[in-house]
């Protein structure tokens, strides 16, 4: 098949990559001319595991392409994917301007039927929004199909390939065969294409997303009352996780959640209840807590240093909101960092790949380092922020040598308790027993 992908953002450029590695004669748009000419040069400007493989497969192959120019896309395209930003306005809502204004601009450039997929994660009712523009702007047939994406960042090729299920929503049988023939190799080993009306497959993105949120989020919960009443939250975890209707995932204390989905998708659909005068009193919940959750490590450092931590000097370990990404949007690290600088603390960070995001945020306000162990130099305690697996089975030789005290303050809870013990470590974790030499 022929597709244009519009957008080349974190969704739109997996979506075309793994589009073309099936057969796909596939062409993506973005009005940004620096990063056309940086894709068309092979530049993968994403970091993502096993993307570039494909990416550079399947440009030298000739099934995938990247432009400017929305006419030449559109022309030859069956299929049109919009995989354009939604951001937050103000007031949690999600901004539709830059679909509704790429469904104006293609409105006005098809001659023949098109399937149009809003591939973007977009509030109920925006295919309805859309299809009206297109029925204001162009007298051609089309058919506008929702189609929310599922891609876990740092796993999403394998996420579009291998789907656990693909979510289409339309009512035309038109579009039913073609995008059935179009993901029918995505679901060779029987995972289902779920078919049903626009608005429950928009609703059901925004209710996956928030559901994971809140399973995290209480999770969360439990740690920190497990500290309170000195349980273990990974004896809880495992408890309540082998029951089958809960599950094992999505069941980790930490630091709360960030990225460009959960935060973006829980506030919006809270304010989507809002619009129809719904209370939705458990994701109000999730949001508050979360937000506290995010600077529950530096509540335990200042706690540590009795309030007073003007002129310690921190290492922190992991910047990206996840591992196996680059991605900062909401990262917890971003909050610890600007909650340890108000106190007067200065900061030392390393991250395998977000560093350089991070410089082009907060600039100069910390350190950074060139390796994880570098960050320690000068630093009176190590703080974890993220779960990279470089950070699991550290060198605590090599630690013990260049960290100031041995006092780690992990949010991921990277480390056995006993061996921090064993090792002289003051080894503060969320949900666990605090353990001191």
């Amino acid at each position: 098949m022929k597709i244009a992908v519009i957008g080349t953002g974190y969704v739109g450029l997996v979506t075309g990559t793994c589009l073309a590695e099936t057969g796909n004669d596939v062409i993506c748009v973005d009005i940004n001319e620096a990063k056309v000419k940086q894709m068309q040069a092979g530049e993968v400007p994403i970091y993502e595991p096993g993307l570039d493989l494909l990416f550079h497969r399947n440009i030298e192959q000739e099934r995938l392409t990247f432009t400017t120019n929305l006419a030449d896309a559109v022309k030859e395209a069956q299929i049109i994917f919009m995989a354009l930003p939604t951001p937050p306005g103000g007031d949690g809502a999600a901004d539709l301007s830059y679909i509704l204004g790429a469904a104006k601009d293609i409105s006005k450039l098809i001659t023949e039927y098109k399937v149009i997929v809003n591939k973007s994660t977009v509030p109920v009712g925006t295919a309805d929004k859309v299809k009206a523009v297109f029925a204001e702007n162009t007298s051609v047939e089309v058919d506008v199909v929702s189609n929310p994406e599922f891609l876990r960042e740092g796993v999403a090729v394998d996420d579009f390939m291998k789907p656990d299920r693909v979510v289409l929503g339309t009512k035309s049988e038109k579009a039913k065969k073609l995008m059935t023939e179009l993901y029918a190799p995505y679901v060779r080993q029987g995972n289902p294409i779920l078919f049903m009306d626009e608005r429950s497959s928009e609703l059901t993105k925004y209710a996956a997303n928030s559901f994971l949120a809140t399973k995290i989020t209480f999770m969360n919960e439990i740690a920190n009352l497990c500290e309170l009443v000195g349980a273990d939250v990974d004896a809880v975890r495992k408890g309540i996780g082998s029951d089958e209707r809960i599950g094992k995932r999505f069941l980790f204390p930490g630091v709360g959640y960030g990225g460009s989905c959960f935060p973006k998708d829980v506030q919006a659909l809270v304010k989507s209840s809002d619009d129809y005068a719904y209370d939705f009193q458990i994701l109000k919940s999730v949001m508050e807590v979360n937000e506290r959750q995010k600077t529950i490590l530096v509540d335990k450092v200042l706690k540590y240093y009795k309030g007073d931590i003007k002129g310690k000097h921190f290492a922190l370990w992991g910047l990206a909101f996840k591992p196996e990404t680059d991605d900062i949007r909401e990262a917890p690290a971003l909050y610890i960092i600007d909650a340890l600088v108000k106190n007067g603390a200065t900061v030392t960070v390393f991250d395998p790949e977000a560093m350089s995001n991070v410089k082009g945020v907060i600039g100069d306000q910390v350190n950074y380092a060139r390796n994880q162990y570098e960050a320690l130099e000068g630093a009176d305690a190590l703080l974890i922020a993220t779960e990279w697996s470089v950070f699991r089975n550290p060198d605590f030789d090599k630690i013990d040598h260049i960290l100031k005290n041995k006092v780690v303050f992990d949010g991921r809870n990277l480390y056995d308790l006993q061996k921090m013990i064993d090792l002289g470590y003051y080894y503060n974790s969320i949900g666990r027993k605090l353990l001191t030499p």
